[in-house]
């Protein structure tokens, strides 16, 4: 029995061993709980100023417009530019734009605009950061372990999604909004003083690429010619559009359909992230998979939303998006893992930068839309579209995968510079 808990600890945890990947992940799990925090902070902050899903939508919309825009061209300035100095810029700028807001919101001086605006800053620079991030992983743990890495990043930034709503719910009540941006904004510290520790020895960087005409084409080129990839993209794709927009459906469930408060929000959030961090956990523990998996899990996520939609309650709510994360996190970290390990290396910057454009970018769409029929049909008609969408996908993946799967070599082969 303790051989068999100690072999699912070391297997699960098995990343960690790499010390440059510790720091990373300590850093990126504190100031995930200051990034939850602001996303609970902001969402109550719009429904405050307006009492409006569409004006929630918006603002989500803001955020994500500049990585549906301008995504594909931040992965390839992540292939030109080594990824740890990217990562200080980010970072930094980050901390700068969340204490603008907690200054405003402290002050009372914050206007909807603002935070319009604030947020569109937020898209400018999570258009270089996500696919910096998502590669940077591969430079730290090497292909073995990249599963395993990428499982137990996405189960820090859900155990985060627990600890950050927990805390924001504690302090609107008790502080006031400001405090959740401030804190955010002190939290990126962790995360800069982690990169500080690392050693530039230890990591397997890929060297950045020559500045080349028509690499951002070259990059949608290679997407679509390899079919793993462009089918596993197409399904994150409609998933990220109408299902993943739980920043905007979960407000309204929790104000309007239950009639609670910031708390009950928090907690429907913390509900979902507690579901991801058991499927981080166990997905962490297994091996290798195959594609198909992605889109069996795709399936079982749009049905436990489908559950969440039926909820008579608050609680019974909070219950099924347990199950809801579990099946999210086992969507994305196969479909992230499964693109890293498929793509060529100088390509991953610019590959992942289109996962992050199908993931986040997608949401300036599907964000208002969302909204606009939370506030005019239902809150459960939203999570109703995202559940269909979700299982849309997963029965194209199955579809699609299974059939070019076969076809090509997984084996991710060597690029040349400049490509």
């Amino acid at each position: 029995m303790l051989a068999a808990l100690n072999n699912f600890t070391k297997a699960t945890f098995s990343s960690l061993q790499v010390r440059n990947y510790r720091l990373y992940f300590i850093g990126q799990g504190i100031s995930m709980c200051g990034t939850w925090m602001q996303s609970i902070g902001q969402a109550w902050l719009v429904l405050k100023i307006t009492g409006s899903g569409t004006a929630l939508g918006l603002v989500t919309a803001f955020q994500f417009l500049p990585v549906l825009l301008l995504g594909p061209m931040g992965g390839v300035v992540t292939d030109r530019f080594p990824k740890r100095k990217l990562l200080y810029f980010t970072q930094t700028a980050f901390s700068l734009l969340a204490l603008t807001l907690g200054i405003l919101v402290a002050v009372n001086r914050v206007q909807l605009w603002m935070v319009y605006l604030l947020a569109l800053g937020f898209g400018l620079l999570a258009a270089i950061d996500n696919p910096t991030r998502q590669s940077f992983v591969h430079e730290m743990v090497g292909s073995q372990l990249l599963r395993n890495a990428v499982t137990l990043n996405s189960t820090a930034i859900n155990l985060a999604r627990v600890i950050g709503p927990a805390l924001a719910g504690a302090l609107i009540a008790g502080v006031g909004l400001a405090s959740c941006f401030i804190i955010n904004s002190v939290s990126y510290l962790a995360v800069l003083i982690c990169l500080l520790m690392m050693r530039d020895s230890e990591l397997n960087a890929a060297p950045p690429i020559r500045a080349m005409k028509g690499q951002l084409l070259k990059g949608f080129a290679y997407m679509w010619k390899t079919p793993v990839i462009r089918d596993i993209l197409i399904m994150m794709a409609i998933v990220g559009t109408l299902a993943y927009e739980f920043q905007v459906s979960l407000p309204l469930l929790a104000k309007y359909t239950f009639h609670g408060t910031a708390a009950s929000f928090a907690m429907l959030t913390s509900a979902m992230g507690m579901g991801a961090v058991l499927g981080g956990l166990f997905s962490a523990s297994r091996g290798r998979s195959r594609p198909v998996w992605v889109a069996w899990a795709s399936l079982a996520f749009g049905t436990a939303i489908l559950i969440v939609s039926l909820s008579p309650g608050l609680s019974f709510a909070a219950i099924a998006l347990v199950a809801v994360g579990i099946f999210s996190i086992l969507f994305t970290s196969l479909g992230n893992t499964t693109l890293q390990l498929e793509c060529q290396p100088a390509m991953r910057g610019r590959v992942m930068a289109i996962w992050t454009v199908a993931f986040m970018g997608s949401t300036p769409i599907g964000g208002p839309i969302i909204g606009w029929v939370g506030e005019h049909a239902s809150p459960r008609w939203s999570l109703v579209v995202g559940g269909l969408a979700a299982l849309l996908a997963g029965a194209y993946g199955l579809m699609s995968i299974r059939k070019n799967y076969s076809k090509i070599n997984p084996a991710a082969g060597t690029a040349q510079d400049g490509q």
